[in-house]
């Protein structure tokens, strides 16, 4: 199945030996080809004394003395409960535990009701505020026929970066290829570079023209690494590049959308590496068929500060990716992003693009998926 060299990283200068490298892969082509994959468990801590509490019939942590990590900075205190930071009486910490307890059983009992449908074969039902999908490289152990049945037991609507052959695979099913790869460029070769655009431009203008044709509403491109290039440098030469890709891209109604990666663990000197760059990017070009792909994994490890980038630049991004943060694995209380809230604030933007799962599963793969749709339900 993983055969053939990878598009997106094609003459890759590699400064790190390949013999330490770990790999991660998007079906057949090799990603992560430098990557450093985090071991060991979270250790985010508690909000000072206060007790989160489920929200919505999420996840509920009572807070007192226990070891268990909670999603960094979304701490709710409770209210009206004679608690204060500095003083909290046994019964007002009585009724949280209390509370605390009764929100992990409406939990647990609605995620196991929902996992229970999927894996009885019926269909999830979903609020569908958030239009999920998910990355077919996360599963790619998967027969894409066999994942692509399963994903619309669970109510997903559709899967990224297949490439053009793949695209009728999904479709037979009711889904969508959200997200049609390639496109303009690789990881490390991207569109920064002007050495690149004539192998970029045939390509993009090939794939656009299919998908509009297959009703795919995006394609991916990249800015390539730094290789000692200033942001100036940068963003002059893509925009030269895109300023006449989207011409084609408006004129078919397809979205080419730029990704948004981390250079600090698994990218080392990618140059879209920061939304505000790419939102730069995104001014110059001035096109609504040019946007970005917030990788939400990436971003937290570069910035941090989700919901307020979101909130700030959200005109400017036309497609989400999630991911646990650290180690890119399931999206639950393992690691430190507290994805309910990342959704409502997505949701609340008016946002009607769609939001990929981006995770490499560490438990079964279907059901850590079908938790992971649950969670961004909102």
């Amino acid at each position: 199945m993983f055969k053939g060299a990878c598009p997106f990283r094609k003459n890759a200068d590699h400064e790190e030996s390949e013999s330490k490298s770990k790999h991660c892969r998007r079906d057949d082509r090799v990603l992560f080809s430098n990557d450093r994959w985090p071991s060991g468990d979270l250790t985010a801590s508690h909000c000072c004394d206060s007790l989160p509490l489920a929200i919505d019939g999420m996840q509920s942590h009572a807070g007192l003395g226990s070891e268990e990590p909670y999603p960094h900075g979304v701490c709710k205190t409770l209210e009206n409960r004679d608690m204060t930071h500095d003083k909290m009486t046994r019964r007002s910490a009585l009724g949280a535990i209390a509370a605390g307890a009764a929100g992990t059983q409406l939990y647990m009992g609605t995620l196991g009701a929902t996992l229970g449908s999927a894996s009885e074969g019926t269909e999830m039902k979903l609020k569908g505020n958030i239009k999920q999908s998910v990355s077919r490289w996360c599963y790619g152990k998967i027969e894409l026929d066999d994942l692509a049945k399963e994903c619309a037991k669970m109510g997903l609507v559709g899967i990224d970066l297949l490439s053009p052959e793949e695209w009728p695979v999904v479709q037979k099913h009711g889904l969508v290829p959200t997200m049609g790869m390639p496109g303009g460029g690789s990881i490390n070769d991207g569109l920064n570079d002007k050495a690149n655009h004539a192998e970029a431009r045939e390509t993009l203008t090939k794939n656009v023209a299919l998908a509009a044709k297959m009703k795919v509403p995006n394609i991916i491109c990249f800015s390539g690494r730094r290789r000692d290039k200033s942001d100036e440098e940068a963003w002059e030469t893509c925009t030269v590049f895109l300023k006449e890709a989207v011409k084609q891209a408006e004129d078919l109604g397809v979205t080419i959308c730029m990704e948004l990666l981390n250079s600090k663990v698994d990218h080392k000197d990618y140059h879209c590496d920061h939304t505000p760059w790419g939102v730069e990017l995104c001014k110059r070009v001035d096109s609504p068929r040019f946007k970005l792909l917030y990788d939400i994994y990436h971003m937290q490890i570069m910035e941090g500060d989700v919901i307020r980038t979101i909130r700030d630049y959200h005109e400017y991004i036309g497609h989400y990716h999630t991911g646990g943060v650290p180690g890119r694995n399931e999206i639950d209380d393992t690691q430190e992003l507290y994805y309910p809230a990342i959704m409502k604030a997505i949701v609340e933007t008016g946002y009607d693009g769609y939001v990929a799962h981006e995770f490499v599963p560490k438990r079964d793969p279907l059901t850590s998926l079908a938790e992971a749709i649950q969670i961004c339900d909102v």
